[in-house]
């Protein structure tokens, strides 16, 4: 998934439930570029830098010294080109964001350079950690050498750079065919019937006078589940569906390609087995026969609620044999919840103001764990929308590490939810981490969907801010980096942490009782759906990067094609699949095995999901300890005993 001032008064700051504070955000600045030339200059300048940062390192020959001078260097280059290369997903001007993608190919050229630097690796491999966290340190910093290939042949090892090199290449093009797409469909005002005039009523108009709506979530979301036009519900759902079109096809049929060739020149016949080898999978029978068991855990319910959706629609039509459409589903799903459970998901906005309801998580945070947010004012950032905050530890008042918010949809922002570190902690260093939180809020206020999705974010930003690791070098393990925030997503139901709004925002009228006892029972409503969706496209992932690495569409046809609902002619959902394309190639798996990691962590808060004695452990156990160690290390000492699947599948059958 900008170079504005981002100036909130006190007066709205505290209205909002938003503490606010004039004191600077812990560590560097964000950097701030006005202009394409000036980000190009900073970007050359810290290249040159970065080299001579670089050969200063190979000169320290290894020993007991050699993490430490290794993380020196990990720590600069991050806070360099972390944050230039963030920017192609937020700044305002194209061509600032054009120029941020141009540098972050120049950053990946020196990466994956020094990533195949044979007087590093020898330096690596001959030096000694004094404990646990050292040696995994070392270790992960060697096998990041070794996967890059520095150990192969010379021919080998210039070709592996060359894919690689290519690979970023092509995954930014892939997003940037998203992002920058900006579809405008017109649909009549009858066509919008059923559809919040909210969502639609300040839209532009066409020569014709019809309404042009885009694709972003806010927008998205709703006309599928209120619209009562099925061909209107069609054409949004088949344009979301070919976001990234046809080109994007070719990017990622070559990237499949690539992926292969880059693993058979380590030895591997498949993308897949290479890259889940590090994972806590381990291989890709494991994760293979893990979505197996997911299916058949779920396909008992998904056929039940599948049928249910379309006896409404045939209820509705009077059409006892009618078949139910793709773009059915999420209509016909809020129609029975909204029946069956009195649930609409629209009236959650009036309970839920956004900058309320990023305070709300914000106290949730300070309840369960003990760290508080405060605003920072006066910062230039990226966008006046964007904000800055400080997280500070309740019991000492020391600042710990800074969160930056952008909160609402623009042209050429990134889509989605997601959250980005563009620093890591360093004890040893005092080195305070950073995360920025993209998310896209409907200004009128959330959804209760929408609040469970901005805990779920807000989760990886604590990750991130809330660790306490000695280097800024150890790396994550993929399967694992989504537990932290599936976690917390059951926490809106809970009537106890949804009482926290009433301390951010006393104006804001409390969510009755009834509606969130009726709401959790609907949000069991659909589960076997989505997590059919969800292991369709974990499987999907795993045989692009198999051996044959197949042709994208050719294999998501046959593949959705073998679902009850079937493939639908004429779309191209890998087209806007980006987390394949990209950083969870052959690893979105991840979602649903992260899923077994967080249910399993969840019970250790039993009914009081505020305790903050398990909250504290929780977060100097499994936050703080970030990627130093390996997952199922700090999570058996968080839960006492080795992690299972117990919680999870139980969860499935509820």
């Amino acid at each position: 998934m900008q170079i504005r001032i981002a100036l909130w008064s006190l007066a709205l700051a505290s209205t909002s439930g938003l503490a606010a504070s004039p004191t600077s955000i812990p560590g560097p600045a964000f950097p701030h570029f006005d202009t394409p030339a000036a980000l190009e200059v900073s970007c050359t300048r810290d290249l040159r830098r970065a080299g001579t940062a670089l050969k200063r390192l190979v000169r320290v020959r290894g020993g007991p010294h050699w993490l430490a001078a290794y993380d020196d260097l990990n720590a600069r280059l991050e806070d360099m080109s972390s944050p230039i290369s963030f920017l192609a997903n937020v700044h305002p001007d194209k061509a600032v964001r054009d120029a941020s993608e141009a540098c972050e190919l120049r950053w990946q050229d020196f990466y994956s350079s020094l990533s195949q630097n044979e007087a590093l690796y020898r330096a690596a491999r001959g030096s000694s950690g004094r404990d646990e966290i050292d040696r995994h340190v070392l270790q992960t910093t060697i096998e990041g050498f070794e996967d890059a290939g520095v150990s192969l042949p010379k021919p080998q090892r210039a070709r592996a750079k060359q894919i690689s090199d290519r690979i970023t290449d092509l995954g930014q093009q892939f997003d940037k065919n998203i992002r920058d797409e900006n579809t405008q469909l017109a649909f009549t005002i009858e066509e919008l019937s059923g559809v919040p005039e909210g969502v639609w009523g300040q839209a532009p108009r066409d020569s014709q006078g019809r309404v042009l709506l885009g694709l972003a979530t806010p927008i998205f979301v709703p006309v599928m589940q209120s619209a009562v036009s099925p061909a209107a519900r069609e054409r949004m759902w088949r344009a979301r569906q070919n976001q990234g079109g046809p080109d994007n096809l070719k990017l990622l049929g070559e990237l499949g390609q690539l992926r292969k060739e880059f693993a058979q020149l380590f030895g591997f016949k498949s993308y897949a087995e290479f890259t889940l080898r590090r994972r806590m999978v381990r291989n890709t029978a494991t994760a293979t026969r893990f979505l197996e068991e997911v299916r058949v855990a779920v396909l008992e319910r998904e056929t039940q609620e599948l049928e249910e959706l379309r006896q409404a629609k045939a209820r509705e039509l009077s059409q006892p044999d009618v078949n139910l459409q793709r773009w059915d589903v999420a209509f016909y799903t809020e129609r029975i919840k909204r029946a069956r459970y009195s649930v609409d998901q629209d009236a959650f906005r009036a309970y839920f103001p956004p900058q309320e309801s990023l305070a709300f998580v914000m106290r949730v945070a300070e309840k369960m764990m003990g760290v508080r947010y405060e605003r920072v004012l006066g910062v230039t950032l990226w966008h006046p929308d964007a904000m800055a905050f400080r997280a500070i530890d309740v019991k000492t008042g020391k600042a710990l590490a800074a969160l930056y918010i952008d909160a609402y949809p623009r042209e050429g922002k990134y889509g989605h939810a997601a959250v980005w570190s563009p620093r890591t902690s360093a004890t040893r260093l005092k080195r305070a981490p950073q995360a920025v939180m993209l998310v896209n809020f409907d200004r009128k206020g959330l959804s209760l969907d929408e609040l469970e999705t901005l805990l779920h974010e807000f989760g990886h930003a604590l990750h991130n801010n809330l660790a306490i690791t000695r280097y800024s070098a150890g790396r994550e393990v993929w399967d694992f980096v989504e537990a932290p925030s599936q976690m917390l997503e059951e926490w809106v139901y809970d009537p106890k942490v949804l009482a926290l709004m009433r301390e951010v925002c006393p104006t804001c009228k409390p969510v009755p009782d009834e509606l969130l006892a009726q709401a959790k029972v609907a949000e069991r409503y659909g589960k076997g759906m989505q997590y059919a969706t969800q292991r369709l496209q974990a499987s999907y992932d795993l045989a692009l990067y198999d051996a044959d690495a197949p042709d994208p569409m050719a294999l998501w046809a046959r593949l959705q094609g073998e679902t009850t609902l079937g493939y639908v002619s004429g779309t191209m959902f890998p087209a806007g699949f980006s987390h394949v394309a990209t950083n969870y190639a052959a690893g979105y798996y991840g979602y649903l095995w992260s899923e077994v990691v967080a249910a399993d962590m969840r019970t250790a808060f039993g009914a009081d999901k505020l305790d903050p004695a398990v909250g504290r452990r929780y977060r100097d156990t499994v936050l703080a300890s970030g990627g130093e160690l390996p997952p199922q290390t700090f999570v058996r000492r968080f839960l006492g005993r080795d992690s299972n699947t117990q919680a999870f599948f139980e969860d499935l059958k509820r």
